[in-house]
């Protein structure tokens, strides 16, 4: 889908039980499965994917080009390739990609808005209701 771009190799991981308080600047691969209070932000000069997992926690800025989030970020998210939201994914902010999959149960208290090439697609409506899907496993046939 986005031609012959090889992923990174994820070689940073901030742990389970680990805080990080401030910006984290990162090449490459990052997965997250402790908290992060702060900035989370790829380098602009590079291919970038950033994981954060069901356990993890970010509370700032996300910014990278492949992000697959699984669990909780407060505040926007930007993805300048590829937005994949797992089921366990919650987002509190604006939301911004160039291509999303969202799984049954993610869910967005925000604005999503979809960027062309990294620049922004459309006006930005603020009066709009907030997106969530959420998956109840009651299904009743």
């Amino acid at each position: 889908m986005f031609g012959s771009k090889k992923q990174p190799a994820i070689r940073s991981l901030v742990g389970e039980g680990t805080v990080v308080q401030g910006l984290l600047r990162f090449s490459g691969g990052l997965r997250i499965d402790g908290e992060v209070q702060g900035d989370v932000v790829a380098s602009a000069d590079d291919t970038s994917i950033l994981v954060i997992s069901e356990k993890a926690r970010v509370v700032g800025t996300v910014k990278a080009g492949h992000v697959i989030i699984n669990g909780t970020v407060i505040g926007p998210v930007e993805s300048t390739h590829l937005l994949e939201l797992q089921p366990k994914a919650r987002i509190e902010g604006e939301v911004r990609y160039e291509s999303l999959e969202m799984h049954q149960g993610a869910s967005i208290d925000g604005a999503l808005q979809r960027m062309n090439g990294g620049a922004l697609s459309g006006p930005v409506i603020d009066d709009k209701p907030s997106l969530k899907l959420l998956a109840t496993g009651n299904d009743t046939k």
